[in-house]
């Protein structure tokens, strides 16, 4: 089974948290699932240097001194996700949506609302300590 190492950004702005939706796929696992924005690690580069690549790619934000913050392994049918997430700032929460359908800003209490990807899951627990 492939393994793809991939980062995700858990981006705080005030007390809410950034939540993307995922557009269409071809897995249907993860078709149209929120998710924490990210991405994958290109050959020589740190992990916090592609969080910081992925989210201004994906959203025009700049984030600064991501802070590690957990590490899921999971596997979907199809391919098995190593992921490290970090936590994140931003100065503003405008963004512009360049491969995500939606997104939310919300509280933590409000995270569970969504139909998240199943490799988010634990971190969402992490995040609310359950």
């Amino acid at each position: 089974m492939k393994t793809i190492k991939v980062v995700a950004a858990i981006i705080y702005f005030e007390d809410k948290i950034l939540c993307t939706q995922r557009g269409p796929s071809k897995y249907d696992y993860i078709h149209h699932k929120y998710e924490f924005p990210g991405g994958k690690v290109e050959p020589g580069e740190t992990n916090e240097e592609a969080i910081i690549r992925e989210i201004k790619e994906e959203l025009g934000m700049d984030i600064k001194n991501p802070t590690f913050f957990t590490q899921v392994n999971h596997d979907y049918p199809d391919f098995r996700i190593i992921m490290d997430a970090y936590k994140c700032n931003v100065s503003s929460k405008s963004l512009k949506l360049k491969e995500h359908i939606d997104f939310k800003w919300l509280n933590e209490s409000e995270l569970n609302e969504l139909d998240w990807a199943a490799a988010d899951i634990p971190i969402l627990k992490s995040i609310q300590n359950i």
